[in-house]
């Protein structure tokens, strides 16, 4: 049977811009090497999986190389196709069951809020050729549950960087964010996310980057509502909210395309 697939731009407000993720709706539970054969196959930072479940959906999320315990942009993309077919009621929660536990997304009009973990990082010494893969002098490193946190000294260093993606997939952790407050256009902070470890070397726009990002920035600019930009190429708007030990992401969704898969998970 056919399988229904989606490809949406999510932190977006128009086709092209944030961060595709290709959304797949399964009809039972799908073995965790055709999924990572289907990522593969998409080649998009994120492909999400999902089937139903009496209370929601189970969720999953691929790279085209592994798959990873978190994924904001996937998620959103996910509700928005949920949503947008009518599989869920507009008025009516989002929950997906995750390897992050219980996930919520809402919807407000156009405006889509996810309900995350937050993973504020730690202080940390930054391990042997991260600096140098860089080539920034950092203000701050941390470390989260996933990735390192490097803060530069402004957001034009961000904007610039030409990092040495070879040396960073040698660095022991999922991925790396580079950060600094922001620079006048509108954003409390920016930021870009590496990943070559998992299969990607720039994430356009990382919403789970943002559950590190927020409570780092939130302590700093002693504000829990914030703006967050990721300069990538593509770039785009994370809306954060730090409450305790969860953080809220919002932004909106587009999809660019819809067909159907029909590799056989057998």
């Amino acid at each position: 049977m056919p399988r229904p697939l989606f490809i949406v731009d999510a932190f977006a407000d128009a086709a092209f811009q944030g961060n595709p993720a290709a959304v797949c709706l399964l009809d039972a539970p799908a073995p965790a090497e055709w999924m990572q054969q289907v990522a593969a196959e998409m080649n998009l930072s994120e492909t999400a999986f999902l089937d139903s479940r009496d209370d929601g959906w189970n969720l999953r999320w691929f790279t085209p190389t592994t798959e990873v315990d978190l994924c904001g942009h996937a998620t959103l993309a996910s509700a928005h196709a949920l949503w947008e077919t009518g599989r869920l009621a507009a008025d009516a929660a989002a929950r997906f069951y995750t390897r992050s536990g219980e996930l919520i997304a809402t919807r407000n009009g156009k405006d889509i809020t996810l309900d995350f973990p937050a993973t504020p990082p730690e202080p940390a010494d930054a391990p042997d050729g991260l600096i140098d893969a860089l080539g920034i002098e950092p203000q701050h490193v941390g470390r989260s549950r996933f990735d390192y946190l490097i803060e530069a000294a402004d957001a034009a260093t961000v904007r610039s960087l030409a990092p040495d993606f070879t040396a960073l997939g040698r660095v022991d952790a999922r991925g790396v964010i580079v950060t600094s407050r922001g620079d006048g256009s509108g954003a409390d902070f920016v930021s870009r996310f590496f990943a070559p470890a998992a299969g990607v070397n720039e994430d356009p726009v990382t919403g789970s980057a943002h559950c590190c990002l927020a409570p780092y920035w939130s302590d700093k600019l002693g504000r829990a509502d914030l703006v967050g930009y990721q300069a990538s190429r593509r770039g785009g708007t994370v809306r954060v909210y730090t409450d305790g030990d969860r953080v809220r992401l919002s932004g909106r969704a587009v999809t660019v395309l819809r067909g159907e898969l029909l590799s056989d998970p057998s």
